[in-house]
């Protein structure tokens, strides 16, 4: 289990099954009830406000505010019309140390869904 995963499901965005939800549960001590609720289909994509006032989830909104419809050119450029997966989506999150500050670095990977005539 990677680390998002079970940080993404704590956090109620994402579901694990019985077998890693009862591993969660037994790593962290949690009453044994738990590992129902985290294996539940969660309720996705809930912000309790909009803008976002935590200012790391703030300066996400502003990435995407300000280089969304960059990305979103560049990506039907290269792939045509269509979007990135949310669903089918792998992240991976590393500090990189610098001298003037360390820096997050976080890799997205999501598959390309082309849009569908009917």
């Amino acid at each position: 289990m990677s680390p998002i995963v079970v940080t993404c499901a704590l956090l109620g965005q994402m579901t694990l099954d019985k077998a890693e939800a009862e591993k969660a549960v037994e790593i962290l001590g949690l009453p044994a009830d738990a590992a129902l609720l985290l294996a539940e289909v969660p309720y996705r994509g809930a912000l309790p406000s909009l803008p976002p006032t935590d200012p790391l989830i703030y300066r996400f909104y502003e990435l995407v505010m300000v280089y969304g419809t960059t990305w979103k050119e560049l990506i039907q450029e290269e792939f045509g019309d269509g979007i990135m997966s949310a669903i089918d989506f792998e992240m991976s999150m590393e500090r990189q140390p610098d001298p003037k500050g360390d820096r997050v670095k976080i890799a997205m990977s999501g598959k390309f869904l082309p849009y569908k005539r009917y």
